[in-house]
Formats: C-alpha cells, structure tokens, sequence
C-alpha cells in the first residue's frame, strides 16, 4: 500500500542539499552514534558493575558497530558509489562522513581490544579462562588436551570442509558476520607451497567449554588453528590467521512490488551476498595473506580494520552465560501489578476503574500477556487487533492471538515486514498467523508500523466496549525483561475510537477523522508536536513560566531541533534525556544555552519515549502536559512511520510518567553522562547524594499499579527534583 499523495512531500531529509549550513547548529548523526556506543563500552570499564555484566557491555557495544556497518555505513557507502549528491544535516558529503566515521570506528575497535585484554585478565583471576590457540598447551594438562582432541575429532572435524585458493578452486564466497581462517601450508612430499581457508560453521556455538567446575573457555577457531595438523595431514603449517566479514544488509524496498510477502522472502536471501563493507583480520596478520582478502573481498571498496586477537567481540556473549552469580548484577524479579491482582486478576475489570502504566522491566510484561489472553478465552470479547513491529522469537503473543482466532474471535494483526533483521521471524509469525485465521496486515509499502498498539473489543450490558494497550516499546518478552518502557491500559472511549481509526487506516487505506486525543505520524505528530513547543516559546515571552523535558532515544529532526533552539532562545527551559544519537547542540551561547540534555546508560536499556510541557508552569506541575509515544524526534519516524502520540489525563498515572519516572531519570548521578556543546559526553559525579534510577524503581513500586494497597502504606518516596542549574 503506498502513501496517500498529499503525504508525499514528507520526507524533510529528500533534499541533496538539506541542512548545508548546519555545522554549527547540529552534531553529525553518525558520529553522535558512535559517541554512544563509545559510552556503552565505557560501562565495560566501569568497575561498578560486576565482571561478567562488563563482558556483556562489551559485547553489546560490539553487536552495536556491527550492525552500525551493516546499515548505516553501508548506506553511506552506497551514496558515494553512486554519487548521490546529498549532505548531512551538518553539511557533510557521504565521503566526509565516512572518513570520519571510519577514524573514529578504528578506534572504538582499538579500545575494545584493550577493554577485552583487561577483562580477559580479570576473568582468568576469577576462574574463567578464555584460552588462545597459543596458551591451549601451556595451559591444559595432558588429560584436557586428549579430551579436547577427541572433540575436534568427532564434533567439529567432520563439519569442516577445507577449500584450497588456486585457479581451480576460485576464492568461495563468505556470508554475512562469516568468520575464517587463512593457511599458508607446504606440501612435506615436495615442498610445494599451499593456501587453504577454513570457514568456521556459522550455526556452531563460538566458544567450547571444556568439562570440570572451572570455568575454561576455547574459541572455535583457536581450535582449529590448533588443531590445523588434524585437518591437514602431510602438510607443514607456515601460518594462519582469522577474518571476518561484514556485508550491507540493509533492504530497499520497491514500491512496486507485486506480492509483498515473496519481495521480502527474496530480499532476505539477497541480503546475505551483499556487499563486503567492512573486512577485520586478525591483527599481525602476514601482509600476503592481508592483500590476499582485500582483493577477494571488495579491494578498495570495503573498509579493512585490525580488530585485535579476538574477532566479533558481540558473541563475548556467550560467556556471560556461565553459571557465576558472584560476577553478574543480583537477580531481579519484576512485580505484577497490585491493582489486577485486587480484581482478582481480571485485567478488564482493573482498567474499567481507572487506567494503568506499567513500567517494565520493574514490572512484568506478563501483564500484558494476561491482557491477550484473558481476551482470547473471554467468551464476551469479540475482537481483537494487534500491531507486531518486533515480537521476538518468544511465541507468547502469536499463541494468544491464535488461540482467540481459533476460539472464533475476529483477530487482525499487522505484521510489519521491514522490521530490520527480524523480517524474517515475521514472515514465520505472519505464515502461522493466518493458518489459524488472523486477518494478517502488512500495512505500507514505504512506511513502517512502528506504533504498539493493542485493542480488545468486549460485549458489556448488550453495548461494546474497547479496551487498549499503549506500549513505547515492542510486544518482545525477552527485551521486555531489560528495556525500560511504559504499558498504557485504557478504557477511556474516546482512545478506544482513536485507536480503531488507526487500525482502519493501516488496514484499509481509510482516512481518520476528528481524532480525539491521538496524534499521528505521518499525518499530524510534528505539527502537533512543534505546536506545543510554540506554546512554551508563548509562555515564555508572556513572562509566564515555561519548561520542557522530553526522553527518547535518538534526536535528530532538524526542524524540531531548530524549535528547540527558538524555545531556548525565548527563554524555555528545557532538558533532554537522549540515551542515543543526539544532533542537537546544547548550552552554546546565543542558541541552546537553556538546553541541557543528558544520556542514562546502565543495568537495563533506556527505552521509553515521554514528553512534558510545563503548560504555564515549573515542571513538575499537576497541570503539565504530559505523552507518551512510539517515536523518537527523527524525520524517519515523523515521515515514514506510522507513530502514535497521546496524552496522559489520569491524575495518578500522570503523576507516576511525571514526578517518578522523568524526576527519576532527571537526578540519576550514577548512571548519567552530559552532552557538551562541543559533543563530548561527561560521565556524571555522584557527589555525596548518589541516585541509581534503576535501583530505585527496583525496589520502589508503582503508583498507578498498587491500587489501594498504596494509600494504605503512602511508602513510595516522593523525589524532589534538586536544580543543576
């Protein structure tokens, strides 16, 4: 389904020339990116933190760049190739950026070696031993060594298939995060010189953990290059060294595509021979082998780094799983919501009272799977639709909504195919979806349906009534266990009607009319947005007070930094918690300097999207503005997605987004870093008033989920905003 014509001249950054002039008014996208997984990995040396949730930093902020190659930079790649004149906001050419990016990303590469090697250390001084194809036989005893030539032998032997490089055997063809190793051998017969290359199968587990209470740890590939002789037999091994390969992954989609479900399962497979962006070789690695890759995989068209003695620090992961609680972050059992489980655990009949905001991953996302399936069993509820941006592998929510089709239930889901590197999964979801006989959407060809949103309709007293689920995040149990995100439960009619007019028009093409309280991209959400921004600029300038905060993940959309700066210049005070990309600049005289804005990194991912207005006062204020919503201020989820955004009118629910979770976020010192006006970030000093936001909702309920066990007690502390000012 493509978008309506008069929404066609949307997309702010079509412009080849867009934002020429902007080095002085915002941070460039890329290197703002980067700048934040540079803090991700900071928190790999923070010694705050217990050793194994260190390797997991670590490895996190290694699966970040590889992705960050996959996509954006090989976006940029493609642009220069093409010559497609068109500059960054901060007026930067494609070859600009990426020399800059490539600079900066060699050295986050270079810091994740050294992080590794410290780290590497510290677990051996703990009893986990990650041993190199170097150490293997100085540290095993003969016993071990047998053990682990009997695995070679008969677990991964037998799945490796060697392929000599000769001009009989062309260079084969390497996967996408394909790992190898490169011989260079001579035949013991006659001296007759050899090269070899061994692929590492991508389904095997990286590491093989050899048997006994301490913990020792070998990389596939050390095993091979151990075991080389094995593999090799009549061969003298002069050399071998490992490399991997990132290809481009992104997905372009035709607007002209006929069957949008065999596009994107043909795509899929495309995807996985696109092209080498980025080449790592082992560090040390012969120059003749090195010129070797770099001919065969993309010569000057890819970017080649040196990534240490370790590639692919994002599967450091499995490490993480070793059964060490002593080196892991105290076990965590997230809350179910006092006030369902008052109403005996009747999830209609609590939200029919008043609405709720459940704050994950403090409280459970089982919450909202009792919602689907109490809906799916309840004989009363005769329909349900289901937005699914990321579900996961997890097939909780598939199974609900299955279940209530198979009970009869008239179910629609719309499955979102361009969901990056989970299109797959959702072709999966999607195909058994509708072989239980849920009405499976796909929405718009160009534009994703980011929003998360849920509605249940229920026969009540011989009328019907809607129930919704409002979620900034995806319908995922697993990253609901660790990302921070609101679940807005409403009977509110009104929203009810909203949300059935989104439906209809993802579905049906039908254009909404007279909406409530809902707001939408690509319709209405940044005018909406930028009309409350200009309500604070009027606030300001007519003496009144006048605040904003806001909480999201990335800002990026040139116009509404450039509204900010106009509320700065008139006076608005305004802070930003932006835990990722930010381009706009804050605290430079004579444009931002009543702009502050703040990044929180820790223990679970930042996620929720919240936005306040002071509304003619200090925040906070019962009488502010306060909403939630799915996007981030990007031009991506203003002009190409389909977004949500709506206000908060419960006085408690209000009350917990606005002087719990913003004031929570806003005076953590623990976990938090400032954004300079030059773009530097400076990890916050807690001083001697330290504040874990995390810990803090860990141990301190909801508002809007205890019911009337919270007045009974009145023992969640009020938090007081102190000024950094």
């Amino acid at each position: 389904m493509t978008r309506p014509a008069h929404l066609a001249s949307l997309d702010h950054d079509d412009d080849p020339f867009a934002g020429s002039e902007g080095s002085d008014r915002y941070f460039n996208r890329e290197l703002s990116w980067l700048a934040f997984n540079r803090r991700v990995l900071e928190e790999a040396c923070n010694t705050a933190h217990p050793l194994l949730e260190r390797v997991r930093f670590l490895s996190i902020s290694g699966s970040n760049l590889d992705e960050f190659f996959m996509v954006r930079v090989a976006g940029l790649k493609g642009q220069q190739l093409q010559d497609v004149a068109r500059l960054s906001n901060d007026g930067l050419t494609s070859g600009q950026q990426l020399a800059a990016i490539v600079a900066e990303a060699d050295a986050l590469v270079t810091s994740q070696r050294d992080v590794w090697r410290d780290l590497r250390r510290q677990l051996a001084e703990t009893g986990i031993a990650v041993l190199s194809s170097r150490t293997i036989d100085e540290a095993l005893s003969g016993e071990d060594l047998a053990w682990l030539e009997t695995q070679f032998r008969e677990q991964l032997f037998p799945i490796l298939t060697p392929q000599a490089l000769d001009p009989a055997h062309p260079f084969p063809f390497i996967p996408n995060k394909g790992l190898a190793v490169m011989f260079d051998l001579v035949r013991i017969a006659d001296d007759q010189p050899i090269r070899e290359l061994v692929m590492i199968p991508a389904p095997m587990p990286r590491f093989l953990r050899l048997p006994g209470e301490k913990a020792r740890y070998i990389a596939v590939e050390s095993l091979v290059k151990r075991f080389a002789p094995l593999v090799f037999p009549g061969y003298r091994v002069i050399g071998g060294a490992e490399f991997r390969v990132l290809r481009d992954s992104d997905l372009e989609i035709e607007e002209e595509a006929e069957d949008l479900v065999r596009y994107f399962a043909n795509a899929i497979k495309r995807r996985r021979r696109g092209r080498v962006i980025r080449l790592e070789l082992e560090s040390g690695m012969p120059k003749r082998l090195g010129s070797v890759l770099r001919d065969e995989l993309g010569g000057a068209d890819c970017f080649v780094t040196e990534s240490g003695a370790f590639l692919g620090v994002g599967d450091l992961e499995s490490i993480v799983d070793e059964d060490r609680p002593d080196l892991k972050f105290p076990p965590f059992s997230p809350r179910f919501p006092e006030r369902i489980r008052e109403y005996g655990g009747d999830c209609f009949a609590a939200i029919k009272a008043k609405d709720i905001v459940v704050h994950h991953p403090y409280e459970t996302f089982d919450v909202v799977l009792a919602f689907l399936k109490q809906a799916a069993a309840d004989p009363d509820v005769v329909a349900i639709k289901q937005t699914l941006y990321r579900a996961g592998k997890q097939p909780a929510v598939i199974n609900a909504l299955i279940a209530a089709a198979e009970a009869g239930k008239s179910v629609t889901a719309v499955v979102e195919l361009k969901a990056r590197f989970d299109e797959e999964q959702n072709l999966l979801w999607a195909s058994a979806l509708e072989r239980a006989g849920v009405q499976v959407v796909y929405g718009f060809i160009d534009w994703k349906t980011h929003a998360k949103v849920s509605m249940v309709v229920r026969r009540e007293s011989g009328q019907y009534r809607t129930y919704c689920h409002f979620g900034t995040g995806n319908y995922h149990p697993i990253t609901a266990k660790v990302y921070t995100d609101l679940s807005f439960f409403t009977a509110d009619p009104r929203l009810g009607l909203d949300a059935a007019q989104m439906f209809n028009y993802i579905t049906g093409y039908v254009e909404p009319e007279n909406m409530a309280l809902i707001s939408l991209s690509p319709r209405d959400l940044r005018p909406r947005l930028m009309r409350l921004i200009d309500t604070e600029i009027d606030n300001a300038k007519a003496g009144r007070p006048a605040a904003i905060w806001a909480k999201m993940n990335s800002v990026v959309d040139p116009a509404v930094i450039d509204k900010l700066y106009e509320a700065s210049d008139a006076g608005v005070q305004i802070d930003l918690i932006i835990r990722g990309i930010c381009c706009l600049k804050p605290g430079v005289p004579g444009l931002s300097e009543n702009i502050r804005v703040k990044s929180v990194i820790g223990r679970f991912l930042e996620h929720s999207r919240i936005w306040c207005f002071g509304n003619g006062g200090m925040l906070p204020n019962d009488g502010a503005q306060v909403f939630i919503s799915s996007a981030d201020w990007m031009q991506r989820n203003f002009d190409r997605r389909i977004e949500y955004m709506l206000p908060i009118e419960n006085k408690t629910v209000h009350q917990q987004i606005l002087d719990q979770v913003m004031v929570a976020n806003l005076i953590d010192n623990e976990q938090s870093w400032e954004l300079q006006g030059d773009g530097s970030y400076v990890r916050t000093q807690p001083g001697d008033r330290p504040f874990n936001l995390h810990r803090y909702f860990m141990t301190n309920p909801s508002l809007s989920g205890r019911g009337a066990s919270l007045a009974a007690s009145g023992s969640v502390p009020k938090l007081s905003l102190r000024s950094r000012r």
